[in-house]
């Protein structure tokens, strides 16, 4: 299978919604490009760069089970001029409920008039990671709380550091 699709997000942090999504794409791809949208206005918690190296830990290994070839790249700009770049013919993206399919429907559709090559296909999110959001995850181990349901251990451990209270 030679088809590339472009996985497109913040990934701030990746969660097990994420990898969800990831291990349903591989199977529908050769190449996966994980793609991480920076943009100068917003303030992350964690750098592109460590972003990445997390995607890649955690991710690369479910690319492996199904000999996608997984890649791992930022992007400032459209979507659309990222999914060009890297020769993706689809855009993945995952839903949970009605209202992310309600937004969903709309970036389809602006990404189809913009790039009528790429079409974007729509993975359901297994039940066990519905609920799980990048947002709350990053409130939930800023308050203390323990998050290692809702993200991979090497990310949980991450979110532990980075808000440890000062020593």
């Amino acid at each position: 299978m030679n088809r590339t699709a472009l996985y497109a997000g913040s990934f701030d942090p990746v969660t097990n919604g994420h990898l969800d999504v990831v291990r349903q794409a591989c199977r529908l791809v050769g190449r996966l490009v994980v793609a991480i949208g920076v943009h100068p206005g917003k303030a992350p918690l964690f750098t592109a760069e460590e972003r990445a190296d997390l995607i890649r830990a955690t991710c690369g290994p479910l690319a492996a089970e199904t000999g996608t070839a997984l890649e791992v790249v930022t992007f400032a700009d459209l979507a659309v001029a990222a999914a060009r770049r890297h020769g993706a013919s689809l855009f993945i993206r995952g839903l949970r409920d009605g209202t992310d399919l309600d937004y969903e429907m709309q970036l389809a559709g602006m990404n189809g008039a913009m790039a009528p090559e790429v079409q974007t296909v729509f993975l359901p999110a297994s039940t066990g990671v519905r609920p799980i959001t990048a947002t709350l995850v990053r409130q939930i181990a800023a308050m203390g709380g323990d998050v290692r349901p809702f993200v991979p251990a090497a990310v949980a451990d991450r979110l532990r550091a980075r808000f440890a209270p000062p020593a």
